[in-house]
């Protein structure tokens, strides 16, 4: 039933999303939009199913996980028409995107963490703040209504708060209090997510904006999808596996 409501909801996209231009096999771009929105689409669906799998504590956090794939799915079917149809960057679908889709993956630590142990709701809003931050001169640089290397520094800043928060911080000390094997294994996999795998983001950034030469909108989108696939949807699995395996414990 679920998974019918699902699709009945994807039949329903506009035809503007839905049609996405012409594709051309050589670009590469727009065969990334292509392949990262398929993708999004069957982790919402895998991650919505799954949530029957696992116990009632795990299930608010693959919720949140399906809910982020799929508000991404839904931007995707948007920005990979204003590529395929115009050649260029969907600044504002993206940051529209990030502004749900990144607050949310960034509680999913606090979220995991409530599930087995008593947290401070401090952690909380020093994470969704950092993430709000980050997003909003990232934002301003890319748009123009902020220099693009101080706006770049600024969310840099935010998002080695985050890192601390989680690594040192509050975060830490939830996680070292859990006692739970699970969820360590998952917040630790999830830091270096958010270390490794959110670098990426820079770098599209970096790439788009501080070279010389002009904005180049093929690497900084190819990199931002890239990002997108792996931050996004491998996030909701790491999620995922611990919700099973401290469900089947």
């Amino acid at each position: 039933m679920k998974l019918l409501m699902l699709m009945a909801g994807v039949m329903a996209v506009p035809t503007f999303a839905a049609s996405g231009g012409d594709l051309n096999a050589n670009d590469y771009v727009g065969v990334s939009f292509w392949l990262v929105t398929a993708a999004l689409l069957a982790a919402t669906a895998f991650f919505f199913i799954e949530r029957d799998r696992v116990h009632s504590k795990w299930k608010t956090s693959l919720t949140i996980s399906g809910l982020v794939t799929g508000i991404a799915f839904w931007h995707y079917l948007y920005m990979r028409g204003v590529w395929i149809d115009t050649g260029e960057t969907p600044t504002v679908y993206r940051y529209i995107d990030w502004l749900l889709t990144v607050p949310l993956l960034i509680i999913e630590f606090y979220l995991i963490l409530k599930a087995v142990t008593n947290v401070a709701a401090s952690l909380f809003y020093k994470l969704f703040v950092g993430s709000i931050v980050m997003l909003v001169f990232g934002y301003m640089g890319e748009s123009g209504i902020m220099s693009a290397m101080p706006a770049f520094v600024i969310g840099m800043a935010a998002w080695l708060y985050m890192i601390h928060t989680l690594w040192m911080g509050e975060g830490a000390e939830a996680r070292n209090a859990s006692g739970n094997a699970a969820v360590s294994t998952a917040y630790n996999t999830m830091m270096w997510i958010i270390i490794v795998g959110w670098a990426i983001y820079p770098l599209g950034y970096a790439s788009g904006y501080l070279m010389t030469g002009g904005i180049d909108a093929s690497s900084l989108n190819l990199i931002y999808n890239l990002a997108d696939f792996v931050n996004k949807i491998l996030f909701g699995v790491v999620i995922w596996a611990a919700a099973v395996s401290d469900s089947e414990s």
